[in-house]
C-alpha cells in the first residue's frame, strides 16, 4: 500500500480549506459570504474583508450554494463593523467594479486573533444585522525570515541607548576630573583619556546608525 499517497490525500483538502476559507450565512432571501482578501492573513499587514451578496437559491441547502447573480449597488446601504474584544471600527464598503455583488472593507489588523464582522444596513426592504466570523488573524512573526523586523529595530534602539548612556557617563567623569584638577599632570592625563573615550563612543554611535 502506498502510504505516502494516502498522507498526501489527507493533507491536500486541509490546504484548500485554508486557502479558500470563507464564511457563508443568510438573511431573508439573500446569501452573504465573507473572507479575507489575502490569505494567510497576518497581523500588521494591510488587508481587507471581501463580502459577496447574492440571492438565495431556495431549492439548495445553504452550504451547497455558490455566489452567482451578485447584487450590485449595496455599498450605499451596507457597512461592516469589525470587532476584536472591546475594540471596534466601522468600515465602509467599496464595490468591485468587475464583479457585481462583491465588496471590500479594507483594514490593517494589528493584533492576531478571531475578529467578528457585523454586516449592518439594508438589502432592498430587508434589514441586515448579521454577525459573521472570518478566519483567524495569525501573528506575522511565523512567516518572517530570517528575523523579525520589529526585533531587529528594538535591538538597534537598545544599542543606541547603551552607547548614548556610556557617552554621558564619560562626560560626567571628565567633569569630575576637571573639578579636582590642581595643575598636576595626572589630572590632565585623566581628562585626555576621557575625551578620547568620548570620541571613540561617538564614532561607534555614528557607525551603528548607518
Amino acid at each position: 500500500m502506498n502510504y505516502q499517497l494516502i498522507v498526501l490525500l489527507l493533507i491536500i483538502p486541509g490546504f484548500f480549506g485554508v486557502a479558500f476559507a470563507h464564511t457563508v450565512d443568510s438573511v431573508g432571501e439573500y446569501r452573504l459570504e465573507i473572507g479575507w482578501m489575502n490569505e494567510p492573513v497576518v497581523s500588521g499587514e494591510t488587508n481587507g474583508i471581501e463580502l459577496f451578496v447574492s440571492p438565495l437559491e431556495p431549492e439548495l441547502p445553504l452550504e451547497e450554494q455558490e455566489f452567482k447573480n451578485g447584487i450590485a449597488g449595496l455599498h450605499k446601504f451596507l457597512k461592516m463593523q469589525l470587532i476584536l474584544k472591546d475594540e471596534k471600527i466601522t468600515l465602509p464598503l467599496s464595490p468591485d467594479h468587475n464583479i457585481p455583488g462583491k465588496y471590500y472593507a479594507y483594514v490593517n489588523p494589528t493584533v492576531a486573533g478571531f475578529y467578528q464582522a457585523n454586516i449592518l444596513g439594508n438589502i432592498g426592504n430587508t434589514t441586515v444585522s448579521l454577525s459573521m466570523h472570518p478566519p483567524k488573524v495569525d501573528e506575522r512573526g511565523y512567516i518572517e525570515f530570517p528575523e523579525s523586523s520589529d526585533l531587529t529595530l528594538n535591538q538597534l534602539i537598545d544599542g543606541h541607548t547603551a552607547v548614548v548612556g556610556e557617552v554621558n557617563d564619560l562626560k560626567e567623569t571628565v567633569s569630575k576630573l576637571e573639578q579636582l584638577d590642581s595643575g598636576n599632570e595626572i589630572s590632565y592625563a585623566g581628562i585626555g583619556l576621557g575625551i578620547i573615550a568620548i570620541i571613540i563612543a561617538g564614532i561607534s554611535l555614528a557607525r551603528s546608525k548607518k
